[in-house]
């Protein structure tokens, strides 16, 4: 398995190309990606998206015109990517419309490019958060939920600090001090790295 991480958008947002020789996909549609992948030439057929605030789905569109499946905890809507509350905040930010192909089943693992996914929803950031563990690979995706050094914002719709913290002790730090976090801004880290220097988690 090979994991490539891509950096764009208006807020540096980060995502995953995860290559295996049973197939590709990516976790989180930022803005750039798209023509990223295509530069490498390589074929994505399913996307897992962490959340669907627009920094983290400007993309999603186009990858599913290119023939890629949307995979997430909810429907799309605008009050989940965010763009209904950032127009009452002035802010002009336009998603491009696209569907979910699949809602997760929380209640198993997910079965992907043969590598086998377990989940966790993990809000307060975002009410549709979900973080995606690779065992085998010894990684999560943590979306906004757990940065380096840092903690998902719990100031937008729908946030709870107190949510948040539960729901990263209770899916996040119960992981192997080595596993790898991946999140949706900002270098990767450990989980033992932020048990051990996370101020927001002392």
């Amino acid at each position: 398995m090979k994991i490539s991480a891509y950096t764009g958008g208006m807020v540096q947002t980060n995502g995953y190309l995860v290559e295996t020789p049973d197939g590709n996909f990516l976790v989180d549609a930022p803005e750039g990606i798209t023509e990223w992948i295509r530069e490498k030439g390589v074929r994505v057929d399913d996307v897992l998206l962490t959340h669907q605030h627009y920094d983290h789905v400007m993309d999603a569109a186009a990858l599913q015109a290119g023939g890629a499946r949307l995979h997430a905890f909810s429907p799309y809507s605008t009050e989940l990517t965010l763009e209904a509350a950032a127009r009452a905040w002035g802010m002009p930010i336009s998603v491009p419309p696209y569907q979910i192909d699949s809602l997760f089943d929380m209640e198993r693992p997910l079965s992907l490019a043969g590598v086998e996914i377990a989940m966790a929803h993990v809000p307060g950031h975002a009410a549709d958060a979900v973080n995606f563990y690779l065992a085998d690979a010894g990684v999560v995706f943590s979306g906004d939920t757990l940065f380096a050094g840092s903690i998902g914002r719990t100031d937008l719709p729908g946030g709870s600090t107190k949510q948040l913290l539960d729901g990263i002790d209770r899916h996040l730090m119960v992981l192997p001090p080595e596993t790898r976090v991946l999140s949706g801004h900002g270098p990767a880290t450990t989980i033992g790295e932020e048990a051990a220097g996370n101020p927001y988690l002392e």
